[in-house]
């Protein structure tokens, strides 16, 4: 079992070579180019500023927290937004028969 899976895996990469080869065009597409990893050491070297400088860690929290509430005043607002527009949309609905609705 393990033998005919190295086969297949070699005899794959031997079609994406051969497909490369004979038509550069393909070989352009994203599916047989190897792919970037993200670049992750400029965040570690971040996390590792914040967990050694206490200045910064204390600025960085700062403005952690100010973007939390901000972005949660913006939720209660448009929360206040949408009953707001589901009290005229009942009103709306309520008000043409005159009664409740159904």
């Amino acid at each position: 079992m393990t033998l005919s899976l190295v086969r297949l895996v070699f005899a794959a990469s031997v079609v994406q070579a051969l497909l490369r080869r004979y038509f550069p065009r393909i070989a352009r597409l994203r599916l047989l180019t190897p792919q970037r990893q993200p670049e992750l050491p400029a965040l570690f070297a971040e996390l590792q500023r914040i967990e050694a400088d206490l200045a910064y860690r204390t600025r960085f929290f700062a403005g952690l927290n100010t973007a939390l509430a901000e972005r949660n005043a913006e939720r209660m607002a448009e929360l206040a937004a949408l009953r707001t527009a589901v009290g005229h949309l009942r009103n709306l609905v309520g008000s043409g028969d005159g009664g409740p609705a159904a």
